[in-house]
């Protein structure tokens, strides 16, 4: 059995210090300066604490910081002391023990360099493959928490290796979470969101984010990624997406109208969506242009598949949206390549050009084919 994952550092911090510094998201402004100021309170975070009142999110107070330090400060001592016992008196279990308290004191108040020397000090000085594993995975949640990429790509192959070493069920669930998260920051969209959905089912990671973020998270991604049919058996009619959809009916909106083929109805949600959660989101604001343009490509592609021509008025009308928006915006997608399609602007019709499936199938045999014969040729030279 897994031991329980310590979550820290806490991972809400830095959204709401986003919320903060995000001049678009005033309205939020207030709440996230408040929940931003208590979750450092109550993990006495000094160093967190100044490099957010050096960036001008919230207002320094000496009193409080100077309280923080003084409670660092002897409890820090507390843990050298007891580090430099084990070492003298105890065994190698005590003293990684030790090390790992340590660790997790730096972590917790926010104090990066110290937090990540500490921890690969543990790692190498603690023995048990479960403990190790855990921080590894702690160091990750450093990476996310101050958005240091180079941290997370460094200890998220050791992860890997320690899991397949004898990594349990828990943790190997788990670790698709941190990896599934990783790949959507870097805009891995399909890769990261089929972790998400295997680990639906199994979702324990709730020192990364919240089991109702988590499943959003799943919803969005998936719905971008998923080929139409397994849209429905896999998230429309999955249990974990069915008990939250009532507390988030936005995503309800995005699923089934695009499902349905509700198009008018698909394209309100996905803009009150791009306002309500994606520009918000500090995991997902870097993509929201990006995931929005696709999305809209995903539903123009969806319905022109179904005809060979359409009118614009028909399509404007289906999608609710003036014919002269419906025209600019396919224009600017099929030069891009994105759409199959033409306008005939004379007679206001979109006719599809489906590329020929044999055609495809053809060049795939070939290229191959290509593959193959250079392979049979190095392979020859080898053995003659």
């Amino acid at each position: 059995m897994a031991e329980e994952i310590i979550p820290i550092p806490n991972l809400s911090l830095p959204q709401h210090l986003f919320t903060l510094i995000s001049p678009t998201l005033v309205q939020l402004h207030e709440n996230a300066r408040k929940q931003l100021l208590e979750g450092i309170k109550a993990d006495k975070m000094s160093p967190y604490y100044k490099l957010v009142t050096s960036a001008g999110a919230i207002t320094s107070d000496s009193a409080l910081l100077e309280s923080m330090e003084k409670d660092n400060e002897e409890e820090l001592k507390k843990l050298d002391e007891r580090l430099a016992e084990a070492e003298k008196q105890e065994g190698e279990s005590e003293i990684s023990d030790a090390l790992k308290a340590r660790a997790n004191h730096l972590t917790r108040i926010g104090d990066k360099e110290g937090a990540v020397a500490a921890q690969k000090l543990a790692l190498e000085k603690t023995p048990g493959l479960g403990s190790r594993i855990d921080i590894v995975l702690t160091l990750i949640r450093l990476g996310f928490f101050f958005g240091d990429n180079g941290l997370i790509t460094e200890n998220l192959p050791k992860a890997e290796r320690f899991i397949e070493e004898g990594g349990d069920w828990d943790r190997r669930n788990r670790l698709k979470v941190y990896r599934g998260l990783h790949m959507i920051s870097i805009r891995q969209l399909k890769a990261g969101g089929a972790l998400l959905l295997d680990a639906l089912s199994t979702f324990t990671a709730t020192e990364l984010t919240t089991y109702n973020d988590f499943v959003a998270l799943t919803i969005i991604i998936n719905a971008l990624t998923l080929k139409r049919v397994d849209l429905k058996k896999r998230l429309i009619a999955a249990p974990e997406v069915i008990s939250v959809l009532p507390e988030i009916p936005i995503l309800g909106d995005l699923l089934n109208n695009l499902y349905d083929c509700h198009y008018a109805k698909f394209f309100v949600a996905l803009a009150t969506l791009e306002q309500t959660y994606l520009l918000p989101s500090r995991l997902l604001s870097p993509h929201t242009r990006y995931y929005v343009r696709e999305m809209r490509i995903l539903a123009y592609s969806q319905l022109l598949e179904s005809y060979r021509s359409l009118t614009l008025e028909s399509l404007s009308g289906a999608f609710g949206v003036s014919v002269e928006f419906v025209d600019s915006e396919l224009s600017r997608f099929i030069a891009n390549g994105r759409l199959h399609c033409t306008i005939d602007k004379v007679h206001g019709i979109v006719e599809t050009t489906r590329p020929s499936l044999k055609n495809a199938q053809y060049d795939k045999v070939i290229k191959q084919g290509d593959v193959l014969l250079n392979s049979i040729q190095r392979l020859s030279k080898v053995l003659y």
